[in-house]
């Protein structure tokens, strides 16, 4: 089988206007796509940096793919929490990029979006720290079906550092250029 070294980290967020921030993130693939190796998902610790509008996170990735189909290639979900004082997280940012589908060194910027409050009370609770509104559901994240119906805006931006290695695609027919 085919084989995908992904190793790498979950760098920062930046132009979030929420202080303190955490990431959560899941690799996702398709059904051809095996796990050798290395989590799938995980969670970074709560970052913040208040004067730079930038929260750095360094969560490691390190994992081992292995595929006898290209279909269903992986992909980098991010979710990006704000928390208060009181210990209370809500979403302020949702995001995926799929794999570049190259081996070497890759600088990725994920634009996330958040859901837009929907009303003066929603907007409040968000504005003072009370949290914003959350999917049910992450497969909107990449899936246009449903996504078209969600008000949405434009949220920062969460940096990934790749380095990918790829092995025994050309036994499959699979050249990369």
């Amino acid at each position: 089988m085919a084989e995908v070294h992904i190793i790498g980290q979950i760098s920062k967020a930046v132009d979030f206007a929420e202080p303190h921030l955490y990431c959560k993130w899941s690799l996702q693939s398709g059904n051809a796509w095996r796990l050798v190796q290395g989590e799938v998902q995980g969670q970074s610790p709560v970052a913040s940096h208040r004067l730079q509008h930038c929260s750095d996170f360094a969560q490691p990735l390190d994992v081992h793919l292995s595929s006898a189909s290209v279909q269903g290639w992986p992909r980098l979900l991010v979710e990006v929490y704000a928390v208060n004082v009181l210990q209370q997280s809500w979403p302020v940012g949702y995001g995926f990029v799929h794999v570049p589908s190259t081996p070497g060194s890759h600088r990725l910027e994920i634009s996330t979006w958040k859901v837009a409050p929907n009303g003066l009370w929603q907007s409040l609770r968000e504005r003072f720290g009370g949290g914003g509104a959350a999917l049910s559901k992450t497969d909107l994240l990449y899936s246009g079906v449903e996504r078209y119906k969600l008000q949405t805006l434009s949220s920062g931006k969460v940096i990934v550092e790749l380095n990918l290695i790829f092995r025994k695609f050309e036994e499959y027919g699979v050249e990369f250029k």
